[in-house]
This record gives C-alpha cells, structure tokens and sequence, in this order.
C-alpha cells in the first residue's frame, strides 16, 4: 500500500513550504509526490488537473492520498463529492492532515442497511 502525496499551489509565486511542513510533521512513510506546476488553477476541477490525474492513474486500492489540507485538492463541495466518488470507487482512502476536515475519514462509506431513514 503506496502513501501518495499531492500538493498544489493556486500561482507560481506561492510555494508548498506550508504543505511540506504539514506533510513532513505526520511523519509518512515512503512518499510518492505529486506535485502540480505552480499556478494549477484552483477553477480547474480537482479530476481534471494533470498531476492529480496522474495521482490516480498510479493508485491501487489500498492505498492513501495525503494532502496538507482539503483546500490544496478542491474548494467546492461539488468537486470534493466528486473526487470522494472516485476515491471511493477504487479503493484509496484520503487523508488530510490540517483543518477541519483532519479528523474525518471521508472516503469510508456506511452498509447501505446500516441506518434507518
């Protein structure tokens, strides 16, 4: 099982300092990055963005996606449903490690039967 890495900065005069920090403080093991070019548009669908999408070429099931914090993959609750959708569908869990979102497993589905309406 790969940890996989991603980071993105919105233009080409930010850098992945924070990001690094955050990434290197919860102490992954073997990472395999993907990093976008500086400037990737955060309009640009998370799915459509060219490391990202590479991302998921390489992933297998089983394995993890590590981002710093939710805003670095999508701003929107569309594209984040989406990304989730294929996460889920192939079998990788996403881990983000600052934020509000750090303590959720968000890639965890319930049983259909699990609860009632």
């Amino acid at each position: 099982m790969a940890n996989l890495v991603y980071k993105r900065v919105s233009t080409d005069r930010q850098s992945t300092d924070r990001q690094n920090l955050v990434l290197d403080e919860a102490g992954i093991e073997h990472p395999v990055v993907f990093e976008e070019d500086g400037g990737t548009s955060s309009r640009l669908h998370p799915l459509q963005r060219p490391k990202f999408r590479a991302l998921l070429d390489y992933a297998r099931p089983g394995d993890t996606v590590h981002i710093s914090e939710m805003f670095r993959l999508a701003r929107g609750i569309g594209h984040i449903l989406d990304v989730l959708d294929v996460l889920h569908r192939d079998q990788v869990a996403l881990r983000i490690h600052d934020g509000a979102f750090s303590v959720m497993d968000l890639t965890t589905r319930a049983p259909a039967n699990c609860c009632p309406p």
